[in-house]
């Protein structure tokens, strides 16, 4: 997937189409899919030129999310032919459009990028430069002497993030470091 701009969220990507009149699967990144997705409500979209997206219409079936969405000149997507000229795309919001965290341990994707990354004895390891979420959250650090390293974003290993300082504290267990 291609990296979104650092005033930009992903809130989901656009799967396959579901039946023959227009409605999109989508694959949900965000914590509030009735919010980010209400009709009416615009996203922007990576690539740039299948966008802004405007969702028409918004339900939930077997648990999946299917959009009705609308091109930036207003023309409905409203067949399956059409709709799947839009799988892959990944639907952003600006960040200026997000809520405050109340969550002391919780952050934003790109709260995280860019901040250093200590050892408990302030030897700087690297730099976030992406996370990545799959089976868990990892951090992607770049180290300037050393390869990439993927570093699982959990407490027992990350137990300190100082936003306001600009850096984070990894206690990476044993050969984390070496992989």
């Amino acid at each position: 997937m291609p990296e979104q701009p650092f005033d930009t969220v992903v809130v989901g990507r656009i799967g396959r189409p579901h039946g023959v009149r227009g409605l999109a699967t989508v694959e949900v990144r965000t914590d509030d899919p009735d919010l980010r997705f209400a009709p009416g409500a615009v996203l922007l979209t990576d690539p740039p030129e299948r966008g802004p997206l405007t969702v028409v219409e918004k339900r939930w079936h077997s648990g999946t999310l299917l959009l009705q969405l609308a091109s930036p000149a207003g023309e409905v997507y409203g067949t399956r032919e059409a709709v799947d000229e839009l799988r892959n795309t990944v639907c952003l919001v600006p960040v200026a459009d997000l809520p405050e965290i109340d969550d002391p341990d919780s952050f934003y994707d790109h709260q995280l990028v860019g901040l250093t990354v200590r050892l408990p004895d302030d030897t700087v390891v690297g730099e976030v430069t992406a996370i990545r979420h799959e089976a868990q959250d990892l951090l992607v650090v770049d180290r300037p002497d050393a390869a990439e390293a993927l570093i699982p974003f959990v407490s027992a290993i990350v137990p300190t993030v100082d936003l306001a300082g600009g850096f984070l504290v990894v206690d990476p267990p044993e050969g984390l470091l070496d992989l």
